[in-house]
């Protein structure tokens, strides 16, 4: 059985977006330090990290170059003695190299400063790994097991400052969502705002039906929406429960298209009649609610949304679709555990099978330390192609972003979610190399009768289903300790958007080979 679950993605509308966005906090480009200094110590605030940094270079030199004098009146027996222990000196210098670094992570977590600043902390933080790492290379591993992986600690998301807005649904007020653009990653992106729109309009949210939509019960945790949203009455509820309590089986109501342009709700004639079967359209065509394009979106506040559906107050059921390419508040709804009140981590997550079976694959394969790879490639040629730069990488070139990205986190082996042909992956496996050895690349492997890892998904039948296998491949790079991910693709930016939500996003985080450009672009047809 093929898994290639993340080739399912379209990832249409990523590139509008990438081509001028900001950094993300857990990606960070390293440049040489010479041109970050002399480009961004302009500011008094900032040169008091240059103060912190300096003494690093101090004990660099003291520890690392040696006196040539001392050097050769050393004795063998001292050589030998030395290889085993440690100085007081070098201990000591370890020690302050290590709270220098505490005091960088610390200063990159809690300091609001601009991304370029945030990559010059995150390379010096690398820079006093390397130096740890060098001070301890005469000695045994177990000495330096401590200081190992310090520059990969996770991003504190400073949850408590986070700003939200409280979801009291009326009961006789619905809000039915209706995705259609892309794959399952665009359509779980869309729900997200669709629950945004639900609590500031206080409207239940129904989740679309699966004759129109996916099966997102599958996949999602409905019930854990709800008690983590709490309130006597639902905030979340399916389709099917949606339609039991309109008695007369009606749904009538009115349904509104976001955007006029390209083409409204970017419905086709058989989403069209799938909808009026559902109820759910009693015109030919929807209304509108602005009158401009879907590739150029302009930016809503909060009070624009509200004061325009405010008009509809006296409508049981309003459907909206399709928000995905909404502007509204982006800050907002995609900060670290989203924008609504709630007593949980993230409101959407897998469901508990999947979940579970996540765990169950990692502590079967993987072990605690391993870095998780999104490899997209398949139909991303073309789409990274009309992209200025292309985020579409030769293998070789992938390979030794990749090692590098290995060599920061220290980790063991590498979890890949791909939808590469296997001559590819088989390329990649052997250009994967450090210290004389392969660094393995782990699949998930076909269903195997001995094995007990997916026996959850097997028993609930829901084993191969490409929407359980993508979800499942999310959730395992989502608990990953670094994750690499596709430019351009809505699965890497839902995996990001867990890890941020469930506190394991790690300050190596990036997007694979991260401000770099192929060293070969094809020609367009």
């Amino acid at each position: 059985m093929e898994r290639n679950s993340s080739s399912d993605e379209a990832d249409e509308f990523i590139h509008r977006k990438e081509r001028n966005a900001p950094t993300s906090p857990s990606s960070f480009h390293f440049r040489p330090l010479t041109s970050r200094i002399t480009s961004n110590f302009n500011f008094p605030f900032q040169k008091r990290y240059l103060f912190a940094i300096l003494p690093l270079f101090a004990i660099l030199l003291y520890y690392v170059i040696p006196d040539s004098h001392s050097l050769f009146s050393l004795s063998s027996v001292n050589l030998n003695l030395r290889h085993h222990q440690p100085e007081e000196s070098q201990l000591r210098a370890l020690y302050l190299l290590r709270q220098q670094q505490l005091g960088l992570l610390h200063a990159l977590n809690s300091t609001s400063q601009t991304p370029t600043l945030k990559s010059l902390l995150s390379n010096q933080i690398f820079l006093n790994s390397q130096i740890q790492q060098l001070l301890l290379s005469p000695y045994t591993p177990a000495t330096s097991l401590y200081f190992r992986n310090a520059s990969c600690g996770t991003v504190d998301e400073n949850l408590r400052e986070r700003r939200t807005i409280e979801w009291r649904p009326k009961a006789n007020k619905f809000l039915v969502a209706v995705c259609v653009s892309g794959q399952m990653s665009n359509h779980l992106m869309c729900l997200q705002k669709h629950m945004f729109f639900a609590a500031l309009l206080n409207r239940i949210l129904v989740i679309p039906s699966s004759k129109v939509d996916y099966e997102y019960e599958r996949v999602l945790d409905v019930e854990h929406m709800n008690k983590c949203i709490g309130g006597k009455v639902k905030a979340v509820i399916s389709f099917q429960e949606f339609s039991s309590m309109r008695k007369n089986g009606k749904h009538a109501g009115k349904f509104m298209c976001y955007f006029s342009l390209p083409r409204p709700c970017c419905l086709d004639e058989e989403h069209l009649r799938k909808l009026k079967s559902l109820g759910l359209l009693s015109t030919n065509r929807p209304a509108t609610v602005w009158d401009e394009d879907a590739r150029k979106p302009r930016t809503r506040s909060v009070e624009e949304v509200v004061s325009r559906f405010s008009r509809e107050e006296k409508e049981d059921v309003l459907a909206i679709g399709d928000v995905l390419y909404g502007d509204v508040e982006e800050e907002w709804v995609t900060q670290a555990g989203g924008p609504l009140a709630h007593r949980c981590k993230t409101l959407i997550q897998p469901n508990r099978l999947i979940f579970l079976t996540a765990q169950r694959f990692i502590q079967t394969f993987l072990g605690r330390n391993f870095l998780a790879l999104h490899f997209r490639r398949h139909d991303f040629l073309n789409f990274c192609n009309g992209k200025k730069p292309s985020c579409f990488y030769p293998i070789p070139q992938a390979a030794d972003c990749i090692l590098r990205m290995v060599e920061r986190a220290n980790a063991p082996l590498i979890y890949l979610s791909t939808d590469a042909a296997e001559s590819e992956i088989r390329l990649l496996q052997s250009l994967l190399v450090r210290e004389g050895r392969h660094v393995p690349l782990v699949k998930r492997p076909p269903r195997n009768s001995a094995e007990k890892w997916d026996s959850l998904l097997y028993r609930h039948h829901i084993e191969g289903d490409p929407q359980v296998e993508a979800m499942l491949d999310k959730t395992i790079c989502a608990m990953s300790s670094v994750f690499i991910g596709a430019s351009g693709s809505t699965f890497t930016q839902d995996i990001r958007r867990l890890r941020k939500d469930w506190g394991s996003a790690s300050l190596c985080d990036e997007y694979l080979c991260h401000g770099e450009e192929p060293n070969v672009v094809a020609e367009m047809e």
